[in-house]
């Protein structure tokens, strides 16, 4: 389906070159940057918090960020020679963190078949809860294109997107169709700025309210929550409805059972309607790295692999937290080229670490054996790809500089010949 936001936006644009932003699962393709002669970054004409603040991140120093080892500046040949001893070492190591692309996540993959290695990503709760409840249940997904050109009522499950997808509205906007929105379990969004915005049972348990609701539209189940009655009513008289949740804003630990709930009741309302849902999910990565992982092993996310063994996706006992916490791994590689994420907090001081991240990364004196080499942020100081937060797409970035710094793909591509027996 074309996709009238990058339409629009590129004629907006006229001449100017438009850039991809890699920072979040939007991937606002409209983006006009103005680059610096000392390779600052900016993008005066576009309206996003989260955009500048990556953006600023990128400076002239960058380039000149050199690897270490035990917190000491070396050579990029040391490091990789030193980050590869740690490897040969390990017999059980965990590669979190995992922000990277498509192909610094198929690279990985081969570097941990090698290693026998357990892979999580940064945000690997979100992940596992829509995980979980896609294979249990089953999911109706839309697509943000579906929603712009279809969907007559939003409703908006116990999150405001505006907070961390600033652009969220814009994206689904429709011109010349009267669209209602709903928020259900949170107050109205402020960002949404349409004038058939409402916000009902604002301080309700979202349990309570996802039993009710699934009562009534499953079973027919008479409730004593007027306003899902009036909403419920509403939906079967629209045309198309979109419902909108964030897997990481729901209660912990069982946000996958919140998730089944809302799932269960869109199912029931397409049995006589038309609805799909979009979770805002998918930063720093996460949604590509889990389809690379799915693709490569049949498995998503926090699953070990090893040549020659089974694989192993225990989405419970492979989490990052988990692990560390019981002591269950001998070293870490931590992989953050978006943003320079610090490392696990749980994580032991004399554990070996290899991080492959940001430039501005400032990696604390540690007692175990550290690596750290800077790497190339896919659109930024490389090209890559990235898959879109309806999964729906796969956009190609482009580098917006060049900085001279490594890939992540590069970097493990590197680490596996070196393990590889000669």
């Amino acid at each position: 389906m074309p996709d009238s936001f990058t339409e629009k936006n590129a004629q907006a644009a006229g001449d100017k070159k438009t850039w991809t932003c890699p920072f979040c699962p939007l991937l606002c393709d409209d983006i006009v940057l103005a680059p610096s002669d000392d390779r600052r970054l900016a993008a005066p004409q576009t309206d996003c918090a989260r955009l500048a603040e990556s953006l600023a991140r990128f400076g002239p120093q960058d380039a000149s960020r050199k690897p270490t080892i035990d917190g000491q500046d070396t050579d990029p040949a040391s490091a990789l020679a030193q980050a590869a001893a740690i490897l040969s070492h390990a017999r059980r190591p965990l590669f979190g963190g995992l922000a990277t692309d498509v192909s610094g996540a198929r690279a990985l993959y081969e570097l941990a078949a090698h290693c026998g290695a357990i892979l999580d990503h940064l945000h690997g709760d979100a992940l596992a809860h829509s995980n979980r409840a896609l294979q249990d249940r089953g999911s109706f997904f839309t697509t943000l294109s579906e929603v712009r050109s279809r969907a007559d009522l939003i409703v908006v499950f116990a999150c405001q997107p505006s907070r961390r997808y600033p652009r969220f509205y814009e994206r689904i906007a429709s011109e010349g169709r009267d669209v209602g929105i709903v928020f259900v379990g949170c107050d109205v969004d402020q960002a949404a700025n349409a004038p058939r915005a409402e916000s009902i049972l604002s301080n309700a348990d979202p349990f309570d309210t996802l039993a009710l609701w699934s009562a009534h539209v499953e079973g027919g189940r008479p409730i004593g929550a007027p306003e899902l009655l009036t909403l419920t009513e509403r939906i079967n008289a629209a045309k198309y409805t979109a419902f909108v949740y964030e897997p990481s804003t729901l209660p912990a630990p069982h946000a996958a059972l919140a998730i089944e709930s809302l799932q269960r009741i869109v199912k029931a309302i397409n049995r006589t309607s038309r609805a799909g849902t979009i979770a805002l999910t998918g930063d720093d990565g996460a949604a590509s790295v889990n389809q690379a992982i799915t693709w490569l092993s049949g498995y998503p996310l926090r699953t070990r692999v090893a040549f020659g063994l089974p694989l192993d996706h225990d989405s419970y006992r492979y989490r990052t937290e988990t692990l560390l916490a019981r002591k269950e791994i001998d070293a870490l590689v931590w992989v953050s080229s978006f943003a320079p994420e610090p490392l696990p907090a749980a994580l032991d001081d004399d554990m070996p670490a290899i991080i492959l991240a940001h430039p501005s990364m400032n990696v604390p004196p540690r007692k175990g054996a550290t690596v750290f080499i800077p790497v190339a942020t896919p659109g930024i100081d490389s090209g890559g790809h990235l898959f879109r937060v309806d999964t729906s797409v796969v956009a190609p970035l482009a580098a917006a500089r060049d900085a001279g710094l490594p890939t992540v793909a590069s970097i493990a591509s590197q680490l596996t010949q070196a393990r590889r027996p000669q």
